[in-house]
């Protein structure tokens, strides 16, 4: 199985593409997607859909899995944007023919660290000490990515598993 994590960003959007054969998952690559911050709205949001959907049809991922849209009510501006940047990656998946699927941060974090509130540095290392990688995942966008597809790994495993 091949998943894609994505986590959307306007300017930053982090992916990681996991292999899982069996109870072996692999990273087979992993990365960002970036957008001008000095151009307009619509010409970065173009620009995220470009640069995703020719990742999903180079990567051929058989699902893509994302982070749920959460909005701090502090940060509506910062929340409407995100979901601009998630709207973007969904139609490119559409197009692309591959379903996508959205867990919950603290259920992500959960399947990875076993408590739900885990800090972004918890995280990373999990995602570190799970895929056997020398390094931690960075930038955090990537580490959330992979820690996403290493979710829909694990809701795919134990539901084989039954």
């Amino acid at each position: 199985m091949r998943v894609l994590g994505v986590d959307p960003g306007l300017q930053v959007t982090g992916y990681g593409l996991l292999q899982a054969r069996g109870a072996r998952v692999r990273v087979v690559e992993a990365g960002v997607l970036r957008t001008n911050e000095r151009q307009p709205l619509e010409a970065r949001l173009h620009k995220l859909h470009g640069l995703a959907r020719d990742l999903f049809r180079e990567l051929a991922p058989e699902a893509i899995a994302v982070e749920d849209l959460y909005s701090h009510y502090r940060h509506p501006v910062t929340a409407i944007l995100m979901g601009h940047a998630r709207g973007v990656i969904f139609l490119a998946a559409a197009e692309a023919g591959v379903p996508v699927v959205s867990y919950g941060a603290t259920r992500i974090k959960k399947s990875l660290t076993g408590a739900g509130h885990a800090s972004k540095g918890q995280v990373q290392r999990m995602v570190q000490s799970a895929l056997g990688l020398k390094a931690l995942p960075e930038p955090p966008d990537v580490a959330d990515a992979l820690a996403a597809a290493l979710c829909h790994c694990n809701v795919v495993a134990r539901q084989t598993w039954k």
